[in-house]
């Protein structure tokens, strides 16, 4: 497997070629994906090639799209310059982090250095990432989170644990839609009754609800952070666990 460098779209402003989360791959003697934008791109690929070729650190790249480039967006564009080792082949399905607070930055902490899953770390500012991010967390900025629900893969698992109940909501409403794997929401069981009446109002079923687990980790362990995202993680490890037992020793 070739060393290669992923490149993606974690901040624009203004007018750009793609969206938060546009991503590309990038090798010595290949690209796969796009971020768009012509001399954006071609530049892009220019800095991540220049990166394999002295092994430079990690990076962030702040590109304006002006007369300077040819370009007559006016936007700007914010990307990450990330070294993969190795074609990276996960065994458990992705984790959308949603809302990079106490309890997300603790969980993304954890869990990241397993490294048994892709795990995306998401919020409306990069100021609102921590700095370093966690080992094995790809960060995802996106002023209207909402927006990135169709591109989480139908199998991704998601935490939904943001700054705002309301935002929280409706990213439940959306997730529902789209379609997921696992979902958990940070919460007490007041706000979960809450949640379900109006989730119920909006149209679900509430069998579709009830796939929706809150509140999330081990209430037992208490609501610091840190024992919050001891309890998610334990139960990750544990499912794993469960799946390679040969099957008559399921529970």
């Amino acid at each position: 497997m070739s060393e290669s460098i992923h490149v993606t779209v974690v901040e624009t402003r203004g007018s750009t070629p793609r969206e938060v989360g546009a991503a590309m791959q990038v090798w010595a003697d290949r690209i796969e994906g796009t971020i768009g934008g012509g001399t954006l791109e071609w530049q892009a690929i220019a800095q991540a090639r220049q990166m394999l070729a002295e092994d430079a650190p990690d990076m962030q790249r702040k590109m304006a799209l002006g007369p300077d480039m040819g370009q007559c967006c006016g936007g700007v564009v914010v990307l990450a310059f990330r070294h993969v080792a190795e074609d990276r082949r996960f065994d458990d399905p992705p984790l959308w982090i949603w809302g990079a607070g106490h309890v997300g930055r603790a969980i993304a902490g954890v869990m990241g250095p397993l490294g048994f899953r892709q795990i995306l770390l998401i919020d409306v500012e990069a100021a609102r990432l921590p700095d370093p991010l966690p080992q094995g967390v790809e960060p995802l900025v996106a002023s209207d989170p909402l927006r990135m629900v169709p591109h989480a893969p139908q199998h991704a698992h998601h935490l939904v644990l943001t700054y705002s109940h309301d935002l929280d909501l409706k990213l439940c409403d959306a997730l529902l839609r789209q379609g997921f794997g696992e979902c958990g929401l940070i919460g007490s069981a007041t706000k979960w009754a809450r949640f379900r009446k109006r989730l119920a109002a909006m149209g679900h079923e509430e069998a579709q609800i009830a796939r929706i687990s809150c509140p999330i980790g081990d209430p037992a362990l208490g609501k610091h952070p840190q024992a919050i995202a001891v309890g998610v993680v334990a139960r990750y490890l544990g499912d794993r666990h469960t799946r390679s037992l040969p099957e008559e020793r399921r529970a």
